[in-house]
Formats: structure tokens, sequence, C-alpha cells
């Protein structure tokens, strides 16, 4: 990172983006050609960080993951607008901060680890510690897991 003053080096700083954001943007590769989505997602950090995603089980992140399972994530939070005396040459900025990483994705078959990726994205955005899921819904819904591999954070303040 250029601005070493701007970097999230905490691990805890690095996790309370992920906590916290809304969403996460998964970055594939198709080829020479990127593909960008916005995902709802989960996370687990025991010993290594594990973010989970869940979708549909074909289409084109699909296909595309089963070529080429490398991956970069980011998420951001925190923003707030705000008039700039200097430093731009709109008088304009913006504060934030955000987490960038990559990893290397794969599909959750297991019926145990499903459960767990499940339950994983409901703490994300509720307060449900243990969601009651239908087996059906569970066998049909497609996990994607990301071991990341590294992550770097940048805060703009």
């Amino acid at each position: 990172m250029r601005r070493k003053d701007r970097e999230l080096t905490d691990p805890a700083d690095l996790l309370y983006v992920l906590e916290n954001a809304d969403v996460c943007r998964l970055a594939l590769s198709d080829g020479n050609v990127p593909y960008l989505v916005t995902m709802n997602f989960g996370l687990k950090h025991e010993k290594n960080l594990v973010l989970y995603f869940h979708c549909a089980p074909d289409g084109r992140k699909i296909d595309i993951l089963k070529r080429n399972n490398l991956a970069c994530f980011g998420a951001d939070v925190d923003h707030e607008h705000f008039l700039s005396e200097n430093g731009t040459s709109c008088g304009c900025s913006m504060k934030f901060k955000s987490v960038v990483g990559m990893g290397r994705v794969s599909f959750v078959t297991e019926r145990a680890e499903k459960q767990e990726a499940l339950e994983a994205i409901m703490r994300h955005y509720t307060q449900m510690t243990t969601p009651v899921f239908e087996e059906e819904k569970i066998n049909r819904t497609t996990i994607l897991k990301l071991d990341v591999e590294q992550m770097s954070g940048k805060i703009r303040p």
C-alpha cells in the first residue's frame, strides 16, 4: 500500500470491516475477462478466516469458479461524505474503512458444513444464533467457501 498511514494492520480492525459490511464483492476471472458480483455473506474466524456465500446452483459465477477458483473479495464500511478545506481539488471527500483480500473458493457439499455456513450467514445479518433450515432448502442451496489467504485494509479518515 502506497499510503502506509492509511493502512489497517490490526486483525481486529480488518475483522471489524467484514463483521459490519452489508455485502461482500467477489471478483472472479473468466479467462482474461473480470467478473464482479455483490453477495450476501457470513464469516468464520477460528484458526483461519473463511467467508461463506450462498447462491443458486448454476449461473455465470458457478461456471467461472469451476474453471478458476481463485477469487478476490472486498468490503467497506463507515462511509461519510464531507467537505474538505484542503487535500482535494473539488473540496469534497469521503471517509471509509475497507478490506481487500484473496483466496480460493470451494463448493461446500457436506450437510453439516452447509448448515454451519448458513448459520454464519444468518448471524451476520440477524441476531439468530441457531436458525432452523428446512432440509430441502439446505440440499438445494449452493454454498461457496472462500478460504482467505491474504487480506489488507485501508482507512480514509
